[in-house]
């Protein structure tokens, strides 16, 4: 900055007005706890943000992946764009040097590879960089038995196709399938004849992925209420139809309960080690094989016929010793995990036909009641056996409903 003095003024008097000067800058920049300098901003380089890996410079990311990007008048940017989606910002991650953003995890309409910034004063900059859309993402299917003719849909995201590299869906044995619908997260599509047990392929114009969950999975099925049933005092009421089922009969929890109510004969479902006989049901009731308890989950199929918002589900997994007797059903210190739709969501719950519930392993850890949130299983001693149970509040305390749910290929698998 030019300092002009006029000619003929005491320099006394300009000398007291430069230091009055020089401390209402150093005031004003005390009182500005920004790091911006009020320069242009640009970027000289973009790297990853593992501190292992800080000297590895990119070109280009996934939607999704977080970045670093390094320059200089960084400071007063308040808008960042890639492509044309904006990402949002955290002051604390922004300095005169750095940025560090997250990628949208959304498609762009518009691909102009290049970041786009903005400062509070207006200005733009703009540098090249490529944004890459991932390989499809398999997370579930809604139902993993579907009949064939019948329409599964598979949830993830990046489902994406065109005229030129069209979305497909491969079922197990290599069978290609007709798509019906689709969107970015979401597949609709027809189950072919002849389709086998395991995952499912989906190719789309940047890239395939193999599902991690497999099509009508048979493995480590310890109830599927065709060959396999409960033991105990109570095995179970079943059917397979009114609804029809899933893949043969099934259990049918039913009964007309409210706030605690207790209706074990028609909503309960033992079965108990000691009286196991069926050579397909083992003792532990399923193989861990090369996984830790911890990758596992509990699956099964379920069809919530009637509005339920009525007791937990209680999936209770017991020890070899546990038979002949119900205590262990509000046992405080047994952990069992508690589904219940209609708690979390805050109304009542029913399917529209059979879907799956996958609940990992690490969730069996609460009192019926769901006081104590911190209980633990251990394999092999507390997998002998297994109970689903219908016990618990009611939304409303003065809430009384006909229960009706369907329940069908208890399994626990990999995750």
């Amino acid at each position: 900055m030019k300092i002009y003095i006029k000619k003929g003024r005491p320099f006394s008097l300009m000398l007291l007005l430069l230091i009055g000067f020089l401390a209402g800058s150093v005031m004003s920049s005390c009182e500005d706890d920004s790091d911006s300098t009020g320069d242009s901003p640009k970027i000289e380089y973009v790297r990853v943000t593992d501190p292992l890996a800080s000297d590895s410079l990119v070109v280009r990311a996934f939607l999704g992946n977080t970045i670093a990007m390094v320059g200089e008048g960084l400071g007063d940017v308040v808008e960042v764009w890639f492509n044309d989606q904006s990402a949002k910002l955290n002051k604390n991650y922004i300095t005169d040097e750095t940025i560090i953003v997250t990628i949208p995890n959304v498609i762009p309409e518009e691909v102009t590879n290049q970041i786009r910034l903005v400062t509070a004063g207006g200005t733009e900059y703009t540098y090249g960089f490529e944004v890459q859309v991932p390989e499809p993402l398999l997370s579930s299917m809604k139902c993993e038995y579907v009949p064939a003719g019948g329409v599964a849909i598979i949830e993830g995201n990046y489902f994406l196709g065109d005229e030129n590299k069209p979305l497909e869906v491969i079922f197990p044995g290599n069978v290609a399938a007709e798509v019906e619908s689709y969107d970015v997260d979401e597949i609709r599509v027809i189950v072919p004849e002849g389709v086998g047990v395991g995952p499912i392929t989906v190719k789309s114009m940047y890239g395939s992925t193999r599902s991690s969950f497999y099509f009508r999975d048979d493995r480590n099925v310890f109830l599927d209420f065709d060959q396999t049933f409960g033991a105990g005092w109570r095995n179970g009421v079943t059917q397979g139809t009114s609804p029809d089922g899933v893949s043969g009969d099934y259990l049918a929890l039913t009964g007309t309960i409210g706030d605690w109510g207790w209706v074990e004969d028609n909503l309960a479902m033992n079965l108990w080690a000691p009286y196991i006989s069926n050579p397909l049901q083992q003792d532990p009731l399923f193989d861990l094989g090369d996984n830790a308890l911890a990758d596992m989950a509990l699956k099964f199929e379920v069809n919530v016929v009637n509005p339920w918002a009525v007791g937990y589900l209680q999936c209770i997994f017991t020890g070899s010793d546990v038979a002949d007797g119900n205590s262990y059903y509000n046992d405080m210190e047994l952990g069992r995990a508690l589904w219940r739709p209609w708690h979390e969501n805050g109304e009542e719950f029913q399917t529209d036909g059979w879907i799956t519930v996958s609940i990992p392993m690490k969730e069996f850890r609460f009192s019926h009641d769901a006081s104590i949130n911190s209980l633990s299983l251990e394999y092999p001693g507390d997998f002998g056996g297994f109970t689903f149970f219908v016990f618990g509040p009611a939304m409303d305390p003065d809430l009384e409903q006909d229960i009706f749910i369907a329940i069908d290929n208890v399994r626990v698998v990999p995750r």
